[in-house]
């Protein structure tokens, strides 16, 4: 006899992006821990903290991934829960919704497991198919580009302050921000549906709380790219990349035919990321934007890396409003 009662379980499916010839979709299989983004109180808060990190991890089972005309392919999770297809595909413009999205069904394929929510075994999933007509696309980092997170404080005490003490209802983001995007998902001439990719060193344990602050505060829907929590404290070599500027060259082998604007912060690795990336895919990157941070010693060393750069446009900007006028001027935004 059991005394404790498990938890249902779920799927978490991340907004995830392809080509009409490419599935390339991820998510993590956990137990729902109810974790309710819209509860207000400090209890919650503490609680909803708890159980993001403390969360318990569906590994190696069997997942079922369905699309609407009925084709199925299945993966595997890893021993941390985490499942990722990347298959070539055929045939599915006709399924792909005005805004590009790509709507399918993930589901777990194992007779033994029976605690899904109230034998509910149908989770949601979106990849994005963007418009090959569309003008470019945009590759944004999150902390301290379009949300104050705090990443030069010291120790980054403002880092885990604002994750872990700040509700997802009360985070703020940066001034402007929201209404750059948008112009820029409508491009120049204000008909298209330009794709946004949301990248970030984040874990993907913050994934519905990023995903949640984003839809609040009104930004363009888009991919959310995020790391697993393991890899925060590996210790990488010299010559590994980061998990964010793979992700980003991926992004960019995907659909090698657009160009791609690419905004973050001076902050932390954002600089070196992105002229690295300007670099290795030359004519490719239209603008790099970087959001000034209140450091001067790394504003000076970014400043530094920039002097002796003229291939493409990467300017230090101190606000949206700055960015705006740039794009604005040299025709990326109406």
């Amino acid at each position: 006899m059991s005394w404790f009662k498990k938890d249902p379980l779920q799927i978490i499916s991340f907004s995830s992006y392809g080509t009409s010839k490419r599935l390339y979709h991820r998510g993590r299989a956990l137990e729902d821990e109810t974790i309710d983004l819209e509860q207000k109180s400090l209890l919650a808060l503490v609680l909803n903290t708890w159980k993001r990190f403390e969360s318990d991890e569906i590994k190696n089972t069997k997942i079922k991934i369905t699309l609407p005309n009925n084709k199925v392919f299945y993966t595997k999770t890893d021993k941390d829960g985490y499942y990722k297809i990347d298959r070539e595909i055929e045939n599915i413009e006709s399924l792909i919704n005005s805004e590009g999205w790509l709507n399918i069904e993930v589901s777990y394929d194992d007779a033994t497991l029976k605690r899904t929510i109230q034998n509910q075994n149908k989770f949601p999933a979106e990849i994005l198919i963007p418009n090959q007509n569309c003008d470019f696309g945009v590759i944004s980092d999150i902390d301290d580009t379009i949300l104050h997170t705090g990443v030069v404080s010291i120790l980054k005490w403002r880092v885990l302050y604002n994750t872990f003490f700040k509700h997802a209802q009360n985070r703020t983001p940066l001034e402007g921000a929201a209404e750059f995007y948008h112009l820029l998902h409508i491009g120049p001439n204000g008909d298209k549906t330009n794709p946004i990719f949301y990248v970030s060193h984040s874990p993907w344990n913050l994934y519905r709380y990023l995903e949640f602050f984003l839809k609040k505060n009104n930004f363009p829907k888009g991919p959310i790219l995020l790391r697993s929590f393991r890899t925060i404290f590996k210790k990488k070599s010299s010559t590994c990349k980061p998990e964010k500027q793979l992700e980003i060259e991926n992004i960019l082998k995907t659909y090698p035919s657009f160009s791609f604007i690419l905004i973050g912060d001076s902050g932390e690795h954002d600089p070196d990321i992105y002229l690295e990336i300007v670099n290795t895919f030359p004519n490719r990157i239209k603008a790099v934007y970087l959001r000034s941070v209140n450091d001067s010693k790394k504003i000076k060393r970014v400043k530094s890396l920039l002097n002796d750069y003229n291939t493409t446009p990467v300017l230090l900007v101190n606000s949206s409003k700055d960015a705006i006028l740039h794009a604005r001027a040299n025709g990326l935004i109406k």
